[in-house]
């Protein structure tokens, strides 16, 4: 019974020893592969993010002063009647646009004709008055040289011939006011414009002077009226002294010009309220684009600026230090510069400090860069 518990112990014992030799095999192997596996692959190399860059260029942009403004006409109406009657014919639409000298309103010309058909009538039977009177006094004159005649009768021949010609040109007078009243009757346009909403219907008495029919409005030329303040005073009449100034209007939503006139008034007193002047534009209006009462934006051209350093706006970026743009610095790596900007030209702006002419700026994935990155610029773009 000894002899086999020994036996026992010793198998034992050697699967035991057997079960770890097999276990320190397997780990040396996973050891030795680890080793050789790390010895196969090398470390990943940085990520270098690549960006847009574009060189900053100098050129020569306008410089405008921009302002809130609105629309007014040159010349408005209130179309009324100068003579009285019923009023017949409304000859242009409601809000129809019109030439000078066209028919807008016609009121009932009757009465006006038959008044001047009697003021005719009358300059007839004077003329007829006054070529008799006129043989009669010649026929007188032979007579009172002959002493056939008395000087009284010449003389009452003399006083009717003057009578015929003041009564004939009275009635001559007549002639005129009653055509004057007849034409009257056709109320017309003063001046090319736009007609507005009728205020009075077909077959309306109208009054002299009382009855309003209408407005008409100058749309072509049109004024555009605005503010400067008395800082931009100075600048504005040094630029009027060069000549005459461009204004561009532009409406709400409007980023390019499409009207453009020429400061025509400056008043000459300053608003002590606001420190403001008012001044007015001339603009041409051929497509009606423009309508009295607008809000809209003008820009006075007043000089130009040579030699302005231009980079894109969407370069500039914004910190609690103020603006700043990206620009490869040496290496290849992110300089940032604090700047200063200047007026805007279409998409470029103008920086008057921090770069110079030929640094390279960078125009994209600003949001995934900083100081000191390291970068890949990407083909150069040239500022336009």
């Amino acid at each position: 019974m000894r002899k086999w518990k020994i036996a026992l112990g010793a198998a034992v014992a050697l699967g035991a020893i057997s079960v770890a030799s097999v276990h320190l095999l397997d780990m040396g192997s996973l050891s030795l592969n680890a080793g050789t596996a790390g010895a196969a692959t090398p470390a990943p190399a940085a990520f270098v993010m690549p960006v847009p860059v574009t060189s900053v260029v100098k050129k020569t942009i306008p410089i405008y002063l921009d302002y809130a403004a609105r629309t007014e006409p040159i010349r408005s109406v209130t179309l009324q009647a100068r003579v009285p009657g019923y009023l017949e014919e409304q000859a242009a639409e409601d809000g129809a646009d019109v030439r000078k000298g066209d028919l807008l309103y016609r009121i009932a010309p009757q009465d006006f004709q038959a008044a001047l058909d009697q003021a005719k009538a009358q300059v007839q039977r004077d003329t007829a008055t006054l070529d008799y009177a006129r043989s009669n006094l010649g026929r007188g004159t032979e007579l009172a040289k002959s002493g056939y005649l008395a000087k009284d009768s010449f003389d009452q021949r003399t006083s009717t011939l003057r009578e015929a010609q003041a009564s004939l040109a009275l009635n001559q007078a007549a002639v005129r006011s009653a055509e004057l009243s007849l034409s009257y009757s056709e109320i017309r346009a003063p001046f090319a414009g736009r007609i507005g909403r009728n205020q009075a219907s077909i077959g309306t008495l109208v009054s002299v002077a009382v009855t309003v029919l209408n407005t008409l409005v100058q749309l072509d030329p049109i004024y555009v009226t605005f503010n400067p303040s008395e800082s931009d005073l100075a600048q504005i009449e040094e630029a009027r002294a060069a000549g005459p100034i461009e204004v561009e209007v532009l409406l709400p939503g409007e980023t390019e010009a499409h009207q453009k006139g020429e400061l025509t008034f400056i008043d000459n007193t300053i608003d002590h309220s606001t420190g403001t002047i008012t001044a007015r534009a001339t603009i041409g209006n051929a497509k009606f684009a423009l309508l009295p009462g607008q809000y809209v934006r003008v820009r006075l051209h007043v000089k130009q600026q040579p030699d302005a350093l231009m980079v894109p706006q969407v370069a500039l970026g914004s910190s609690q230090l103020g603006k700043y743009l990206y620009v490869v610095g040496k290496g290849n790596t992110v300089d940032q510069r604090l700047v200063s900007t200047g007026p805007t030209s279409g998409d470029l702006v103008a920086i008057l400090s921090g770069v110079t002419e030929g640094d390279q700026v960078i125009t994209g994935n600003l949001q995934k860069i900083g100081p000191g990155m390291p970068i890949s610029p990407l083909p150069q773009k040239p500022a336009t």
